[in-house]
């Protein structure tokens, strides 16, 4: 599953960060559930979008899904930065992948958002990927 999306992302069976994406109206790869199902290959630099799973003490913020993903060495090559969603009802750990990943990756965090996010995280973000965009192929060039 090759891609020219600049969004990869991992949903939960809440369905909260497709439901996110989906809103969000913008070509995306979904890294999926199952062990066993093939990763996406994203052809293009992204940006990864990934909820928080921790427990009280911040431990298995990621994903297990997103960490085989990024394991892959041309998957973690093209992350250009990461959005991380959470429940603000955890306090400290609130989008805690986000941080993990973006420290053991040396990528920004881009913004945080909880849960399916409200329609100005959605036009807040959107406009945010635009100029993210835009200034990196501004360096690049």
């Amino acid at each position: 599953m090759r891609g020219a999306a600049r969004i990869v992302y991992f949903s939960s069976r809440s369905g909260n960060t497709r439901r996110f994406v989906d809103r969000l109206d913008l070509p995306a790869l979904c890294i999926p559930r199952l062990p066993e199902a093939p990763l996406p290959e994203p052809a293009l630099p992204f940006v990864l979008i990934t909820p928080t799973f921790a427990d009280g003490a911040g431990r298995g913020a990621v994903p297990k899904p997103v960490i085989r993903f990024l394991n892959v060495v041309g998957n973690r090559a093209l992350l250009r930065g990461v959005i991380a969603s959470g429940n603000r009802n955890f306090g400290a750990t609130f989008a805690l992948a986000g941080e993990v990943i973006a420290r053991k990756c040396s990528v920004p965090v881009l913004t945080r958002f909880e849960l399916a996010g409200t329609e100005t995280d959605i036009a807040r973000i959107r406009a945010g990927l635009h100029d993210f965009w835009a200034a990196s192929e501004a360096d690049a060039a």
